[in-house]
């Protein structure tokens, strides 16, 4: 009798709960005018044009709760022949993967002077029974490099149900870490990183780093930024309070190593996934990654006030310039705590190694063994036209001219070959509701942040280096993992290696790539194109105003990665670059035989010359005894 009153009870609220829930969703509208905004300075060492939104920078924070209806109009005002779009980094878009924002994979770039209103959460188009998203998001533009440019934005998503609250706290803000650089990105890719003057493939490193705040209350009014930059911004503490803190990297290039003065963090959500709360000293930040930690307030009976650090990973960068500041920090301000009065700064004597596999997630997804499994080796080269490019499984990543979204949509049975999807595009079909796993190795002398969209997945397996004989850098597998740790953003250390576990059940076509973004430019990218048979089954109803904004571009939207019915014909579709080969090739033949046929040009005018000396010297002789006659 006890227990049918303890189940009714429960019952009546998850009702309420649900209830609760209904009447508490809204329908969020925001309307982004994408523009130029001139004299942005936030390092206060040089004023730049900047991306930002209605004439603004930073872009507005989005501010919502998990039932809402969350719609973003992007209207392109920056001008004749530059696209854009918006991609929410971490949702999942189930069955509106044309909303993901990924040019090429999902979309066609919005044109100049047109708009793209993007159902980010809750769609009424997704199904009734899809997965509720809460936690630390980010939105970007995922054409070309304009994200680095600054059109980039915290996407804050609350419970709105009280029983998905795990945590207690009683403020919230959002860290923003970030690099910043004094040019157009665009022309630094060009210039500095994509020639043949960079033959090792030297990433452009940036002007100085930031941090800023921004107050991203729970089921409150919209969020705000707070004033200033790094030295210049103030995190405000009330004795006492609990405070979340949600840090986000949306650097180009650099990574964060996060800790704070005289306050103890305890990791409570990683990337859209809550999970069991874990102390630590610091937070290792890769491109793309967040963090949610709770942080209590001290209670000095003389308030003091605290440095918060963001110390950039010199190891991202290939020269460290002098003029460079690595280490960057802001102020915790405490009530009627004198202004220049501090507490002892936290030392960090040295950076440890930051395991994704110490974390449990409070809602419990066990390992299960993969149906079908993908190695991605990393790499990097000089190619044959003097540049650099990345790999994957020797592959450099070319963009398809039809979306690869669009092809899976319209080829039918043909969907599910990869070919179809272009040679460089590196597409792998992957069957619905697989266990697929990712197995990533990295040969490469750098870091890299690599992110799936659609998806969560399971980080299953870490090696710090796989050619090691130390099981505490290089451990066995783990097969017997209850319920490993869920995000969508990964660092995998040079040498190293990463295995990830996803359910394939959300058919689209989902990017895969190293988020570092000159990395993507040079090719470190995938597509898994999921469930493609179920796709073409009506599964997704493309909007028609998503397929006029390409066809107004000149973009077809059926087809192959160029528009035709064929496996085979990639007409029109650029060439990746070749890899310089080894051996005696035409051209070194060539040069080689021209060297010798110069050196022997050269050495018979030597002869000639030097012949020709004696008889000159003879004519002297002969023209000095005329004279002496």
């Amino acid at each position: 009798m006890v227990a049918t009153q303890q189940g009714s009870a429960l019952s009546a609220l998850a009702l309420l709960g649900s209830l609760l829930s209904i009447a508490t969703a809204a329908t969020v509208e925001h309307h982004w005018n994408i523009n130029w905004v001139p004299d942005v300075n936030p390092d206060g060492l040089f004023p730049r044009h900047v991306i930002g939104v209605n004439g603004t920078w930073p872009p507005p924070i989005i501010n919502v709760n998990a039932s809402d209806v969350l719609r973003v109009t992007a209207t392109n005002d920056l001008g004749t022949g530059v696209g854009t779009s918006l991609h929410s980094h971490g949702m999942f878009f189930n069955r509106t993967g044309y909303f993901d924002g990924a040019v090429s994979i999902t979309q066609c770039p919005i044109p100049p002077g047109q708009s793209f209103t993007y159902e980010t959460l809750n769609s009424p188009a997704s199904p009734a029974d899809r997965r509720k998203q809460m936690g630390t998001f980010w939105i970007h533009s995922h054409n070309n490099d304009q994200y680095t440019d600054g059109l980039r934005s915290p996407v804050i998503i609350h419970p709105d149900d009280p029983a998905d609250m795990h945590y207690n706290y009683d403020d919230d803000y959002t860290v923003i870490l970030a690099d910043w650089y004094h040019s157009n990105y665009t022309d630094l890719v060009k210039d500095e990183f994509m020639n043949r003057k960079n033959p090792t493939g030297a990433e452009p490193v940036p002007k100085s780093g930031l941090i800023y705040f921004a107050h991203t209350p729970n089921n409150t009014a919209a969020a705000t930024y707070l004033p200033g930059f790094s030295e210049n911004a103030t995190l405000p503490f009330e004795a006492g309070k609990t405070y979340r803190l949600r840090v986000i990297n949306m650097s180009a290039l650099a990574a964060f190593y996060f800790y704070l003065s005289g306050h103890d963090m305890q990791v409570i959500e990683i990337e859209g996934v809550d999970v069991e709360p874990r102390s630590v000293d610091l937070l290792s930040l890769a491109v793309a990654q967040r963090f949610s930690v709770l942080v209590k307030a001290r209670n000095d009976t003389e308030p003091q006030n605290w440095k918060l650090h963001a110390n950039m990973d010199e190891d991202m960068f290939d020269i460290v310039p002098d003029d460079l500041q690595l280490n960057i920090s802001a102020t915790i301000s405490y009530l009627n705590a004198p202004k220049d009065s501090y507490g002892p700064e936290k030392i960090i004597q040295e950076y440890t190694y930051f395991d994704d596999l110490q974390f449990t997630p409070v809602n419990v997804e066990p390992m299960v063994e993969p149906d079908a499994s993908h190695r991605f080796d990393v790499s990097f080269d000089t190619m044959s036209n003097g540049e650099n490019y990345a790999a994957f499984n020797n592959i450099s990543y070319i963009a398809p001219k039809v979306p690869a979204l669009f092809s899976a949509d319209s080829m039918g049975a043909l969907a599910s070959n990869p070919a179809i999807y272009g040679p460089n595009s590196n597409a792998y079909v992957i069957k619905h509701n697989d266990m697929i796993e990712v197995q990533l190795f990295n040969w490469d002398a750098g870091k890299h942040p690599f992110h799936l969209h659609g998806h969560h997945f399971q980080v299953v397996h870490k090696s710090q280096d796989v050619t090691s004989d130390d099981p505490a850098i290089n451990p066995e597998f783990n097969a017997s993992q209850v319920n490993p740790m869920r995000r969508d953003t990964v660092m995998v250390p040079p040498g190293g290696s990463a295995y990830l576990r996803f359910r394939a059940d959300n058919p689209g076509a989902w990017f895969f790539h190293c988020h570092i973004d000159p990395h993507l430019v040079s090719g470190l990218a995938s597509i898994f194109i999921e469930a493609p048979d179920v796709l073409s089954n009506e599964y997704l109803n493309l909007p028609g105003y998503i397929k006029d904004q390409c066809q107004a571009q000149g973009i077809l939207t059926t087809g192959n990665a160029v528009g035709l019915n064929s496996t085979t014909d990639f007409r029109g579709l650029a060439k990746g670059p070749t890899y310089l080969q080894s051996g005696w090739t035409g051209r070194a033949i060539g040069a080689f035989t021209g060297c010798i046929l110069t050196g022997l040009l050269g050495l018979a005018t030597v002869v000639v010359y030097g012949s020709h000396s004696g008889d000159d010297e003879d004519v002297e002789d002969d023209d000095e005894d005329e004279e002496d006659k």
